[in-house]
């Protein structure tokens, strides 16, 4: 079993309320991902390959161009910084970045064109790929502008990642300068690794190898298993000290992520999917773990919410980012145990709404005092619930309560209603209004379907016409006769 993700109520409201206004900048190995998709029937007579009839291409920000737009879907702005070649690939490259919002700082280089890698496709499966660079060393001036660049951006921004894919851009005096200057304005630095030797990451916040290249780091077999592996992570207790490093954050594999300090790990297991397709999932965890960490968030949570976010990327083909609404889409179950995160104010409603849609989730609302909550509520609760994806249910304030019931009324606070709700499996949010009536809730939310009780008819709903105006519904539910919270009242003074 899992890890109950650790301090959910302050991961929701970082992702929610922080991410879209925090900035981070990456550093490295820009390329084009292009892609010709298509179907395989046959072998071909030339030679024993598959024959793949294309059916469409596209393209694709990669390298450190794919963290960079894992950023900007997961709300945040970017900053992205590396070579290119001045060519067309460059120009596609640009036009999809800012597309997303993503500032791109690229320094053109002659005579190295933009890396590009083509991935051929049958179906779901990769059947080729073709890469297009030149890995010579590329002169000093070209180093000089582009941390020119860096060094302008760094002010601006609450994390720095390191995206190395061994192309040439993180060079070790390149790495060196930029990791002194971000600690001198305390901005963390996240390495993601490609070479063997850390030493040019020395001072980071946290270096972030892969099993792979955490066992070529310390040069252990490159299939490590049993002790071997335990060996290996003994070895990357030493290299925290010896790198200057905050931690090591290692993702290993199908045993999830672990983060290692002197003498002590915390491993964070991997959430099992259904993988098609594991490129650009180290691309996912950093872009994630720099959110986190630009945000203040602990290490050890983060890495629980990075794992989720890379098993929603390798059940994708192709390099494709993780999505804001995915990642809370698989936070859902977990809110759905916590009643204080379905408890939200207007501004995180309209906001934890978009994030439904966006994954085309049909939004149900109903409205009430809910004070004394009975079986005539719960029934009228799961019929709505079933009306569509997601509920939302708006109780009225002390004050309103007081105003419609009398000033004995409510029984019960609020704050209390409002907790009893959410902790109801049928609700996906509860949200208390202190208007006469939820209007302005109903604009804010633009709900697909209003549901009352069986005591009301359309002509008397708040609403219906509004949410028929653009495309939803109103549906009427049965009551349950003779329960009601004025009864149960009766019912206790009388002594019964």
């Amino acid at each position: 079993m899992s890890q109950p993700l650790q301090q959910l109520h302050e991961i929701i409201q970082k992702i929610e309320n922080e991410w879209p206004a925090k900035r981070l900048l990456v550093l490295g190995d820009v390329m084009l991902d292009k892609y010709i998709w298509g179907e395989v029937g046959r072998i071909s007579p030339e030679a024993p390959v598959p024959v793949v009839r294309a059916t469409h291409q596209s393209e694709q920000p990669g390298g450190a161009a794919n963290v960079a737009m894992n950023l900007a879907k997961l709300g945040a702005s970017v900053s992205l910084v590396g070579f290119t070649g001045g060519d067309a690939d460059e120009a596609l490259l640009a036009t999809g970045l800012r597309g997303q919002g993503i500032d791109p700082g690229f320094v053109a280089c002659e005579g190295f064109p933009t890396i590009t890698k083509l991935r051929i496709l049958g179906g779901r499966q990769q059947m080729l790929r073709l890469d297009s660079e030149r890995l010579s060393a590329r002169p000093d001036k070209h180093h000089d502008r582009l941390l020119a660049k860096v060094l302008e951006e760094l002010p601006k921004c609450d994390a720095v990642i390191l995206s190395d894919y061994a192309k040439g851009v993180l060079a070790p005096a390149v790495c060196q300068a930029v990791i002194e200057a971000a600690k001198t304005k305390g901005i963390p630095v996240l390495v993601d690794p490609k070479t063997a030797d850390f030493s040019r990451y020395k001072g980071a916040t946290t270096i972030c190898p892969n099993l792979q290249e955490l066992s070529v780091a310390v040069g252990a077999s490159s299939r490590p298993e049993g002790h071997d592996l335990e060996s290996m992570l003994q070895a990357a207790e030493s290299m925290v000290s010896e790198f200057d490093l905050e931690y090591l954050t290692a993702t290993l594999s199908e045993k999830g992520i672990a983060v290692i300090r002197p003498g002590h790990r915390f491993v964070a297991p991997a959430v099992a999917r259904q993988v098609f397709d594991v490129s650009g999932a180290g691309d996912t965890v950093i872009a994630v773990l720099g959110l986190c960490l630009a945000s203040g968030l602990a290490i050890e949570p983060a890495v629980q919410l990075a794992n989720i976010a890379a098993g929603i990327v390798v059940g994708k083909v192709g390099t494709v980012p993780v999505e804001q609404h995915e990642l809370l889409a698989a936070l859902a179950p977990d809110i759905a145990l916590h009643a204080q995160d379905k408890v939200l104010n207007r501004e995180e409603l309209v906001r934890r709404v978009a994030v439904w849609r966006s994954s085309g989730e049909r939004v149900v609302f109903t409205n009430g005092c809910f004070d004394l909550l009975h079986v005539g509520h719960i029934t009228v609760l799961e019929e709505s619930r079933r009306q569509g994806d997601r509920l939302i249910v708006a109780i009225n304030s002390d004050a309103s309560v007081s105003g419609l019931k009398g000033p004995s009324r409510p029984v019960v606070g609020e704050r209390e209603r409002a907790r009893v709700l959410a902790a109801l499996a049928a609700v996906d949010a509860v949200v208390v209004f202190g208007e006469p009536t939820p209007m302005e809730l109903i604009l804010a939310t633009r709900p697909d379907v209003i549901v009352k009780g069986g005591d009301y008819d359309e002509s008397t709903v708040v609403g219906a016409k509004e949410v028929k105006s653009w495309g939803g519904r109103v549906a009427i539910v049965p009551i349950v006769a003779g329960h009601s919270t004025t009864r149960l009242i009766e019912r206790g003074a009388a002594g019964r």
